[in-house]
């Protein structure tokens, strides 16, 4: 008897045509009532939706076949995916799905806005006749700045050098040999923003990203500028790009992403001149939907049939027993790479993890993976976990490698991550994990101490003189920012310093301008290991 697939969301043809065709009996139903859809899924291996049906821990516990979900799309909180990896159940989405039709939407929304179609349009409709205008602007010639440079990045410069524009990119974790490798001249996006004749946007949305085109950039801006925004909501201003269109600092923006969706009848950029704006629409093409029919089924097939995993939101079932014992060790490592993602200051191009003691006894792969998760987590809102982590790595252009050292540490137990840079400049964490399961970072560079890896957490390189610890305490304490714990180390006396501080609450920009600015402070990092 062939396996059983139930569809209860809307998919395309082909999607249910390539089930089939695999030898997969498919139950294709978008309104089953509750009844009969607990009756169909003590029957089923596999599970296909979209984004209307709701797996529940419930639904999935009804299911004792079920090994796999698949969504066509690349949300899943319709899923609940921690029941889900309890079952030992693999969640799959098609990430990739979506990338042509945003990278073409925001092509369509540049000529837009360049050539002044909706305005025409409208004045057509109102009886006129009216070529004066709308003159527009050519594509062709401009020096056009990418923010971002993930799969609909990269989408985006290929059309854009069909139109022989100038680009430039940026992307804090692509090294600028790959951005040159995809046509782009690699800048900041402080030296971006100013010469860009098109600025268009295609970052995740993360801490560092929101608000990275403000008010100040804006007013940086050339007056015949344009800007585009199909990523997420959030990465420009939406009130500063209101006043920068009401004040004429650039020529017109195009939005299709907004901070709330939908747009509230509030938000500044309702009734903004030049503002071109459509409903998160970037993604809403017929071609788009089948294909995200036709991947999942795909990656269902290669699941059920071959064991083949692809696009996994969740970690597979470990060995419990393997478990307990790597648990500690699972955590340390991702501490460890999520500590020097935020240490560095460059796009890394080499992540090497080394282990030593006691490690080396076991299957240290779920480790490194860890590891990299780690890495990837705080500077990316795309789904990371032990499945797709090292294909990110990648993807990145980073070179992962895994070290193991028979040779006695100063710890029974020790892992050490290297990161190198593009300039050769190298950071370096280690740590361990003392009696009682307590993970500890005991090195940074070239500095030695006890650190606890958890929370918001301060790190400051300074001279080391005294009266250092006392002035930054004084700083966090005048703004009511309690200190947690804290730890330094240096390398010999009259040197530098390197202080780590865990605090109870994150810390805002203002209170880090101020600590830098104190005397004999060589740099300040802030970073979130919760």
């Amino acid at each position: 008897m062939s396996a059983r697939i139930l569809v209860s969301d809307n998919l395309s043809e082909e999607g249910l045509a390539k089930l089939r065709a695999a030898g997969f009996e498919v139950i294709y139903n978008t309104k089953l009532t509750k009844e009969e859809l607990d009756a169909i899924l003590p029957t089923i291996s596999g599970w296909l939706v979209r984004s209307a049906t709701k797996v529940t821990a419930e639904a999935i516990g009804k299911a004792p076949l079920l090994r796999v979900v698949g969504r066509a799309g690349v949300g899943v909180d319709n899923v609940d995916a921690e029941a889900a990896t309890a079952r030992g159940v693999v969640v799959m989405n098609t990430p990739g799905g979506n990338t042509i039709s945003t990278a073409e939407h925001t092509i369509a929304m540049m000529l837009s806005l360049a050539r002044h179609i909706p305005d025409a349009v409208a004045s057509m409709r109102e009886g006129k006749w009216d070529r004066k205008s709308f003159t527009g602007v050519e594509i062709e010639g401009k020096t056009v700045g990418v923010v971002g440079l993930g799969r609909i990045g990269q989408e985006v410069i290929k059309r854009l050098r069909a139109f022989g524009c100038h680009i430039l990119g940026f992307d804090p974790h692509v090294t600028d040999e790959r951005v040159k490798r995809l046509g782009a001249e690699p800048v900041t996006v402080e030296d971006m923003v100013p010469r860009a004749d098109i600025l268009t946007v295609h970052a995740p949305l993360t801490p560092e990203t929101r608000d990275i085109i403000d008010a100040r950039q804006l007013a940086r801006m050339k007056k015949s500028a344009l800007i585009v925004n199909c990523a997420r909501g959030g990465i420009i201003n939406e009130a500063a790009l209101a006043d920068a269109l009401r004040q004429g600092l650039i020529a017109g923006a195009a939005v299709d992403v907004y901070e709330v969706e939908p747009l509230p009848a509030d938000n500044p950029l309702r009734g903004a001149p030049r503002l071109l704006a459509t409903p998160h629409i970037a993604a809403s093409t017929n071609e788009a939907q089948e294909l995200v029919a036709v991947q999942v089924a795909e990656q269902v097939i290669d699941f059920l049939r071959f064991g083949i995993i692809k696009n996994a939101v969740n970690a597979p079932s470990v060995d419990a027993e393997q478990l307990e014992t790597l648990r500690p060790f699972l955590t340390l490592a991702e501490k460890l790479g999520a500590f020097v993602a935020q240490f560095a200051g460059a796009p890394v191009k080499r992540f090497e993890i080394e282990y030593f003691g006691g490690l080396l006894d076991h299957a240290l792969t779920p480790v490194t993976i860890a590891a990299e998760k780690g890495f990837l987590l705080p500077t990316t809102d795309t789904m990371v976990n032990d499945v797709n982590a090292m294909n990110l790595m990648k993807a990145r252009g980073i070179d992962v490698l895994e070290t193991r050292h028979s040779e006695p540490a100063q710890f029974s137990n020790l892992i050490r991550i290297r990161a190198t840079q593009q300039d050769g400049r190298m950071d370096t964490v280690a740590g361990t994990v003392f009696e009682g399961n307590r993970p500890r970072i005991v090195q940074v560079n070239d500095k030695f101490f006890d650190a606890h890896p958890v929370g918001h957490v301060l790190v400051i390189e300074n001279r080391d003189v005294p009266g250092i610890i006392g002035a930054v305490a004084s700083v966090l304490g005048s703004h009511g920012i309690n200190i947690g714990q804290m730890t330094w180390g240096r390398t010999e006396k009259d040197g530098t310093a390197l202080t780590v501080i865990n605090l109870d609450a994150p810390i805002r920009k203002d209170v880090l301008a101020e600590i830098r600015a104190l005397s004999n402070i060589l740099s300040v990092k802030t970073m979130d290991l919760s």
